[in-house]
C-alpha cells in the first residue's frame, strides 16, 4: 500500500471520528448551569473545545488507520471472514 493511499485513509478516518465524536462531552446551557443568550438555540453547546477535539480524533483515527493499514497487510480479516451470503464465495461444485 503506498503512502500516499494511507493518507487518504487516514484523512477518512479522520473525518468520520471527528463527527461521531461530536455529542460526547458536550453540554448545554441548561444542563452546565449557565445563562443562555438572547436568540441563542436550547441545543446550543455550553463547552465545546474543538482543539480537545481535533486531538482526541487525531489519535483515535490514527489506531484505527494503524488497525486498517495492519490489516491489510497481514490478511487477519478478509471477506469471506464476513461473508453474510454464504452463496457468494463458495466455490463451485460441478
Amino acid at each position: 500500500m503506498q503512502w500516499t493511499s494511507i493518507l487518504a485513509i487516514y484523512g477518512l478516518v479522520w473525518v468520520m471520528t471527528a463527527f461521531v465524536s461530536l455529542p460526547f462531552g458536550i453540554k448545554t446551557h441548561d444542563e452546565a448551569g449557565m445563562p443562555k443568550v438572547a436568540g441563542q438555540a436550547d441545543s446550543a453547546p455550553a463547552n465545546f473545545r474543538p482543539g480537545r477535539l481535533a486531538i482526541r480524533t487525531t489519535f483515535i483515527a490514527a489506531g484505527l488507520t494503524a488497525i486498517y493499514v495492519l490489516n491489510y497487510i497481514y490478511g487477519w480479516v478478509g471477506l469471506q471472514d464476513i461473508n453474510l451470503l454464504g452463496w457468494l464465495f463458495e466455490a463451485p461444485t460441478s
